[in-house]
Order: structure tokens, then sequence, then C-alpha cells
């Protein structure tokens, strides 16, 4: 028995060495054919023969990296505290209030979720469009002010907030808005806090949209402004590997001094 179950354990930890190996591979391919001349970049060699750093200085020159790097943060940071900041105040008004159309709202609010969004995509954009709201941060966050997931994520956690301590609270006589920041919110700060992290990482890693959006290097995330870089000067790899290099660094450091946090996030919420 021990030594199938010896065998178990190696088969096991073989498996995640070697899942380990297949997501670390690429980020090492993009460090080291950052550091490669256009010459080396189609080679297969495993360490830059003659490193040059020519490629980061081109990036730099023909990019306003530093510009896109700004913008993620602030879109980022803009569309997780309007998501936090609405979902707060549904999911305590679900879980406080009564009244006729509650039940309606809440499965209609469960329907959207199902909807993509790319169903809506068109219809957004020409609002956005409308606005004139096109090449802004606003008319990126806008349309993900609200997030289906938050609200019902913290509709649970609101549910099983204990009924006694906010009835206590009404008969102290605090306000609707003095029970949820003052009593609920510092008590499920773990749980905001991980649902932050989690909207933070979507937003930081949404595409589409504000590929839809912005046109211009300097209006644009760095994703959006990595691949414009794509489409002006596609024969330039080692660039286009320094800046994406360069990209990653932020949202790398973040996860080293945020890891457990980030983790206990996943963990808790079940997305993996």
């Amino acid at each position: 028995m021990t030594k199938r179950f010896s065998i178990a354990s190696v088969f096991r930890h073989g498996a995640l060495v070697l899942m380990c190996v297949l997501a670390i591979v690429p980020l090492y391919w993009m460090a080291i054919s950052s550091l490669k001349n256009e010459s080396e970049i189609f080679t297969s060699s495993i360490i830059p023969l003659k490193p040059t750093l020519g490629n980061y200085t081109y990036a730099f020159t023909q990019m306003p990296i530093v510009r896109m790097i700004v913008n993620s943060f602030g879109i980022s940071i803009m569309m997780t505290m309007l998501q936090l900041t609405t979902s707060l105040l549904a999911a305590y008004a679900l879980v406080r209030w009564r009244f006729r159309g509650k039940a309606l709202i809440f499965s209609l609010l469960s329907v959207t979720w199902l909807i993509p969004f790319q169903a809506i995509m068109i219809p957004n954009y020409v609002l956005i469009n409308d606005m004139g709201l096109n090449e802004t941060w606003l008319g990126i966050v806008l349309p993900f002010c609200v997030s289906t997931f938050a609200i019902l994520s913290l509709y649970q956690s609101f549910q099983s907030f204990p009924g006694v301590l906010i009835e206590a609270a009404c008969i102290d006589g605090l306000s609707d808005w003095g029970i949820l920041t003052r009593l609920i919110l510092p008590n499920t700060r773990s749980t905001v806090a991980s649902l932050g992290i989690i909207q933070f990482i979507n937003a930081w890693n949404e595409y589409l949209w504000p590929m839809l959006v912005t046109k211009k290097m300097e209006n644009a995330p760095i994703q959006i402004g990595l691949k414009l870089f794509v489409n002006s000067d596609s024969n330039m790899w080692g660039s286009l590997m320094a800046a994406t290099t360069v990209s990653c660094l932020p949202i790398l450091l973040i996860y080293l001094v945020l890891r457990r946090q980030i983790v206990d996030s996943f963990i808790r919420f079940g997305i993996k």
C-alpha cells in the first residue's frame, strides 16, 4: 500500500511539474526573445547568444508604454471601484429591503449573467459613440460599471450576515447607509477585498471592448497598444517581445506582493 501510494504521489507531483513547465516556458521564451537581435530571434537557442537591449530602446521610442500601462491601471481601478460600489448597494437592497417585484429583479439579474457581452456590444458601442466617449477611460468603463457576478456574490455573503445585529442597529437608530458602511462592510471586508481582486484582474484582462473603443496608442490600455504595435510594424518581433515583457512586470509585481490574497480570492469564488 505504501509503495502504491508513493507511485501515485510521484505521478501527481510529475503532473504538477509538467503543468508548471508548460506555464513558465512561454514567459521565459518571451523574455529571452526580447534580448535577441533580429538575426537570432527565430533560432531555437534557449539563451541569447549576443544579448542586446536594443529591442527595449526601440519599443520605448515607438510606443508610449508607460502611458498605456497607466491607462490599464486607471481603467482597471475605476472599473473595479464602480463595480464594487454598485454591487454593494444592490446586494444590500436585495437582502435588506422587502418590496414588490424583488424576486423578478433577482431573476432578471441572474438571466443577464448568462447573456454574453458580444450580444450587446454593438448597442453599447452606438451609445458610447453618440455620447462622444470614444478614446476615453469612461467610454471603456461605463458598460462595465455594474457586474452581475459581483452583485450575486455579495448577495450570498450579506444573506449569511446575522440579522439580529442588523435589527439591533436599527433599534439604535442607525440608518441603512450606516448599517452598510459601519456594520456589514467592516465584517465582510475579506469577501469584498477578494471580490475586488477578481474584478481587477478581469478588468485588466479585458480586450475586445477596449479594442473597439480605442484606436490610438496613447489612449489605449497596454493590451490594445501591443496589438496596434503589431499592426504598425509586424516585423519587429524582438521589440514586440520587449514591450510585452515590460507590460507583464507591473501585474507580476502585484502578484508577488498579493499572491496569498489572490489565491484566496480564486479559492473563495471557485474561479480557476
